[in-house]
């Protein structure tokens, strides 16, 4: 997977996470249709750019994932 790639996968999960105010990770699955690797390669590259917060559920099986709000 290229940086392309990732970048692509980052635009969806950014434009899936703008919609709702929290996703775990298999709602994001979902809703853009992305691999598990897609998924996790698109939110360390949002993370990266602090565009996301993350958290884990109450069991801690899953991640969760919202943007960050305007500073």
């Amino acid at each position: 997977m290229n940086a392309e790639k990732i970048g692509t996968c980052a635009g969806l999960v950014w434009n899936a996470l703008n919609e709702a105010d929290v996703l775990g990770t298999k709602q994001l699955k979902k809703i853009t249709k992305l691999k598990d690797k897609e998924i996790y390669a698109a939110i360390g590259w949002l993370a990266r750019e602090d565009k996301i917060n993350i958290s884990e559920s109450e069991d801690g099986k899953e991640l969760l994932v919202s943007l960050v709000q305007d500073r």
